[in-house]
């Protein structure tokens, strides 16, 4: 029996975010099993957040050329305007648990919509703080999501 877990890394940069996840899928990881998150650059003037559960999108706007080559691979990619935070760019399994905190208006004690979302998959408030604050300095946060041997096996490519 597995028991589903996961594991978070922080990068720097959209190219370190984006390496780590071209790693693994070369390494033969489902990288369905993965979720990301970042800050988009403002460079629209009046950005357009939305969602499509199960789908492509089609139009991504001037973010398209920074995530456009990491959405093929990820599953759900969506964007969102969550305040706090700004303008994120978020693919894979975290999306579904966020637009389930947003539907559910579940927000918890002082954290934002994704901050309850990873409340809501286990994680302490010392470490939703963390993470939302590396997302604030425009860092980039890498979800593996699977059981203790997927979280190995992404271990045993990007180390800890």
């Amino acid at each position: 029996m597995s028991i589903n877990r996961s594991d978070f890394y922080i990068f720097k940069t959209h190219a370190e975010a984006e390496s780590a996840i071209r790693a693994l899928s070369q390494a033969d990881f489902d990288v369905k099993k993965l979720s990301i998150v970042g800050k988009g650059y403002h460079t629209e003037e009046h950005p357009i957040g939305f969602y499509q559960l199960g789908d492509k999108v089609k139009s991504w706007g001037a973010m398209g050329a920074l995530w456009g080559s990491v959405w093929g691979l990820l599953i759900t990619p969506a964007f969102f305007f969550l305040p706090g935070l700004g303008l994120v760019a978020l693919a894979g399994p975290l999306v579904a648990l966020l637009v389930s905190a947003l539907e559910g208006a579940v927000i918890v004690g002082g954290v934002s919509a994704l901050g309850a979302a990873l409340l809501n998959m286990g994680l302490s408030k010392d470490q939703v703080i963390k993470y939302e604050t590396a997302l604030k300095a425009d860092e980039y946060l890498l979800m593996v999501h699977g059981s203790s041997h997927d979280i190995d096996a992404v271990r045993a490519v990007l180390g800890d």
